[in-house]
């Protein structure tokens, strides 16, 4: 989760914005909460940022002009935020991975 949402601040230093990643840093420490969240309290914090990641995704264009996303990058995160939110979902409710640190 980390990773993927630093994508779009890598894209925003690629376009040479200092504005568009100072507004692209808002969303990464938002998710970087919650990713660490996750990790600490409860993975089913993981699966909720995946999914509003893949969101934020679908709306990002509307939200922050990144001349530096490449045009095929927001239907592709979201795609893999929406499986990979559903297989850790999948994986917390059968009991192959433990959903909180013991």
């Amino acid at each position: 989760m980390i990773v993927i949402a630093s994508y779009y601040g890598l894209f925003a230093v690629m376009s040479g914005s200092v504005q568009v990643l100072a507004l692209e840093s808002i969303a990464i420490v938002a998710f970087l909460a919650a990713s660490i969240a996750g990790f600490k309290r409860s993975l089913w914090l993981v699966v909720v940022a995946l999914a509003t990641h893949g969101v934020f995704d679908f709306v990002h264009g509307q939200l922050i002009a990144n001349p530096g996303v490449p045009l095929w990058w927001p239907i592709f995160c979201l795609a893999y935020d929406v499986v990979a939110a559903a297989y850790l979902a999948w994986l917390l409710s059968r009991s192959k991975v433990r959903a909180a640190s013991r």
